[in-house]
């Protein structure tokens, strides 16, 4: 299948959901972006050419492609013809239930891609007619720039699920690492753990954020400090990650601090509202 065949569904008009249309348009696939919000979608017609233009200039979208034709709605109906839908909506499994089966029902032979970072997939593929047609990819933010995603293959996702998304992630430039089913997966079976622990860290008063991010990079190498990626991630989507961690393994290690509650409830949730562990507004971070 060439780039020109494919036409991928994204359904959630966050900060996910716009990159990933960023990363497809970016590579010559048309998008529908699905949204119930009108004012997310307007921005994220604001959001993806500014998007864009950043990974080219840093190399990672190319310079010369035609982009994709960028469609936003409201309506899931909208989808139908798509050959793929990435599903990018809030980490709560009640409402990704709701949006897949909708999904499936507008574009019954399109895979099902959920962006989800936790829950399952074969929990997920409950929610649909056809559970062959279900896989996860878990994409990193911004996907725009970071070319390496999860893909996680459910006990009951079929071969022909994969070719066909596996076909679609080659043509958006991005390495596949395929890995099996299960809460978390690899990543964020981990990372989150680590941001767990780190918050409980500095709530102790061992070490500043600026600390233990520092022994991070400094010390193992890492690029970025669990706490600057926590910030990134948004910590309120954090929370939501670690409480499906711990609803389903019953590790108490999952189970948010209270740093990271205390954060969330005074709307402290990262980049995305200028402070988190860090203060983005004034320290440029």
């Amino acid at each position: 299948m060439t780039t020109t065949q494919h036409r991928l569904a994204v359904i959630g008009a966050g900060t996910m959901g716009t990159g990933i249309a960023t990363l497809a348009s970016g590579r010559g696939v048309p998008v529908v972006l699905v949204d119930t919000s009108a004012e997310a979608l307007a921005k994220a017609e604001q959001a993806v050419p500014s998007q864009r233009r950043l990974a080219q200039m840093m190399g990672s979208l190319p310079r010369d492609a035609e982009p994709g034709t960028l469609t936003t709605t409201t309506s899931i109906a909208d989808i139908a013809g798509c050959t793929a839908v990435v599903e990018a909506v809030t980490e709560l499994p009640e409402t990704k239930a709701k949006v897949l089966a909708e999904a499936h029902q507008a574009a019954p032979d399109a895979v099902l891609i959920s962006n989800t970072s936790a829950i399952p997939i074969n929990e997920q593929a409950d929610a649909v007619a056809r559970p062959d047609h279900m896989l996860g990819v878990h994409f990193m933010n911004p996907p725009y720039l970071i070319s390496t995603a999860e893909v996680i293959r459910g006990p009951r996702t079929s071969r022909s699920a994969m070719e066909t998304a596996g076909a679609l992630l080659d043509a958006l430039g991005i390495t596949q690492i395929v890995v099996g089913d299960g809460p978390g997966f690899v990543i964020n079976r981990i990372l989150q753990r680590s941001i767990n622990e780190a918050s409980r860290i500095v709530a102790e008063g061992i070490a500043t954020p600026e600390a233990v991010d520092a022994a991070f990079q400094g010390c193992l190498g890492h690029t970025t400090g669990p706490l600057a990626t926590a910030d990134l991630i948004g910590l309120d989507n954090v929370v939501d990650t670690l409480r499906v961690l711990h609803e389903r393994t019953g590790d108490a290690g999952y189970l948010p601090s209270e740093l990271l509650l205390a954060k969330v409830e005074a709307g402290d949730l990262g980049r995305k509202t200028g402070r988190g562990f860090f203060d983005h507004a004034t320290a440029g971070r």
